[in-house]
C-alpha cells in the first residue's frame, strides 16, 4: 500500500477529523480530492478513476448486484468568528471551526456532519472490505453545496453514467446513523420589484422598490408551511426568504430591489408543479428561477432497500433537505440517506458529530456489506 497523507488504515474517528481539518470549501475540494485519490490507489482490490475532482473507487468481483455509496467533498464556507461559547460544549470548541475540535463525545467543526464524517466511513470500507458480498462503487464528489449546473455527481454521470450504475444507492448525508428515504425537491428563484430612481431629498419624483418588497414579504409571511404525506413518510414544506438586495446610495430612491425566495417542496410534486406554485404565489412580480432540483420518492419498496432497512434500522425517515438521492432517483436507482450526524446541526456554527453515530454508520455498512447478520 502507497503512504500518504491520508491513511485509510485509521479508525473512523480519527479518518473524520483528518478529513475535516483539510479546508475543501465548494469549489476549493482539490487538495482533499488530491489526498483521498492518492491513499486509494494503494488498494489493489479497486479500480480508481477521477473526473475533475470527483473520484470513483470500485470493486470488479463479477457481483449480481452493484451498490454506490456516495458523498460529496466540499462544505459550506469556513466561519472563522465562532460565538464565544457554545450551550452545550466546552468553550475551547469555539476557537475556529477549521481545525476541527475533540470536545467530549463530539467533534465540532466545519463540515464534521455535512459530510465529512460520512466521507471518511466511506473512505476507511473502501480500503478494507476486500470482498463484499456485493460490488461497491465508492463516489467522492465536488460542488454538492451550490447551484446544480456545477455539482460534480451531475457531471459525472453526464460523462460517464456507467460509473453511477446500480441497483441501489446509499448517500452518507446526515441522518442520526439513521435511514432517510427520498428528498425534498428545491426551487430558488429572485422576485424583482422596480421603480424610479431619484434624489431622496426629492422622493416624491420617484418611485421606491424597496418599499414595494412589502407585499412580497407579505405574501411569504402569509404561507403556512405543508406536511406531505408520500409512501408513509411525512415531508415538510418551506417556502423562505434567503437574501435580500436594493439601493444605489444613501441619498437615492433606489429603482430596483431582489428577493431571493427558496421554495423546499414535497416529493409528490414535479418541478414543474413547484415552479407553477411559486409563480402563483408571486403572481404579478417580476420572477426569474436561478436553480431547481428534483425532489426524490423515498424509494424503499425495491427488495434490495428493504433489506438494507432491515439489517441497519428496521425504519425509514424523511430527508427535509435536497441530496443526490434525487439524481439516482431520475436515473432509476433506489436510494437512501444514511450519515453521521444530526441534520439540524449542518452548515451550524456549532457544527459537530456526535461520536457514537460514526462508530455506529461504520458498523450498519460495514455488517450490510459483508452480509453479517446479528
Amino acid at each position: 500500500m502507497l503512504t500518504t497523507g491520508l491513511d485509510l488504515r485509521a479508525d473512523a474517528i480519527t479518518l473524520t477529523k483528518v478529513v475535516c481539518d483539510i479546508p475543501s470549501e465548494s469549489g476549493n475540494e482539490s487538495r482533499l480530492v488530491d489526498a483521498i485519490e492518492a491513499a486509494l490507489d494503494g488498494y489493489d482490490h479497486l479500480q480508481v478513476l477521477r473526473h475533475g475532482n470527483t473520484v470513483v473507487a470500485r470493486t470488479m468481483l463479477g457481483r449480481a448486484r452493484r451498490i454506490v455509496i456516495a458523498g460529496h467533498l466540499d462544505t459550506v464556507p469556513i466561519n472563522n468568528n465562532l460565538p464565544t461559547h457554545f450551550a452545550t460544549l466546552d468553550e475551547e470548541a469555539a476557537a475556529a471551526d477549521v481545525p476541527g475540535t475533540r470536545v467530549g463525545e463530539y467533534l465540532v467543526g466545519r463540515g464534521t456532519v455535512d459530510m465529512k464524517a460520512g466521507v471518511a466511513v466511506a473512505l476507511k470500507l473502501a480500503a478494507e472490505l476486500e470482498a463484499p458480498i456485493h460490488d461497491v462503487t465508492w463516489i467522492f464528489y465536488d460542488n454538492e453545496e451550490v447551484e446544480a449546473e456545477k455539482k460534480g455527481l451531475g457531471k459525472l454521470a453526464a460523462v460517464r453514467p456507467d460509473l453511477v450504475e446500480a441497483d441501489f444507492a446509499i448517500l452518507g448525508e446526515p441522518t442520526r446513523a439513521k435511514i432517510e428515504g427520498g428528498c425534498n425537491g428545491s426551487i430558488r428563484c429572485d422576485v424583482r420589484t422596480r421603480g424610479v430612481r431619484a434624489h431622496s431629498g426629492r422622493s416624491w419624483t420617484g418611485v421606491n422598490a424597496i418599499h414595494k418588497v412589502a407585499e412580497v414579504l407579505d405574501r411569504l409571511n402569509a404561507y403556512e408551511p405543508q406536511t406531505v404525506r408520500v409512501e408513509g413518510l411525512d415531508y415538510r414544506e418551506g417556502l423562505n426568504a434567503t437574501l435580500i438586495s436594493g439601493g444605489v446610495a444613501p441619498n437615492v430612491i433606489p429603482d430596483e430591489c431582489t428577493v431571493h425566495v427558496n421554495y423546499r417542496f414535497a416529493p409528490d410534486k414535479t418541478l414543474e408543479e413547484a415552479e407553477a406554485f411559486m409563480r402563483g404565489v408571486f403572481d404579478g412580480f417580476d420572477l426569474e428561477v436561478r436553480d431547481r432540483s428534483a425532489a426524490a420518492r423515498p424509494g424503499l419498496d425495491a427488495d434490495i432497500a428493504r433489506d438494507f432497512v432491515a439489517a441497519v434500522g428496521g425504519e425509514a425517515y424523511p430527508k427535509y433537505g435536497w441530496t443526490d438521492v434525487a439524481r439516482f432517483s431520475e436515473l432509476g436507482i433506489p436510494a437512501v440517506n444514511y450519515g453521521p450526524g444530526d441534520p439540524q446541526k449542518a452548515h451550524a456554527d456549532d457544527e459537530r458529530v456526535l461520536l457514537e453515530d460514526i462508530t455506529a454508520v461504520e458498523q450498519g455498512l460495514h455488517s450490510w456489506l459483508m452480509g453479517e447478520r446479528a
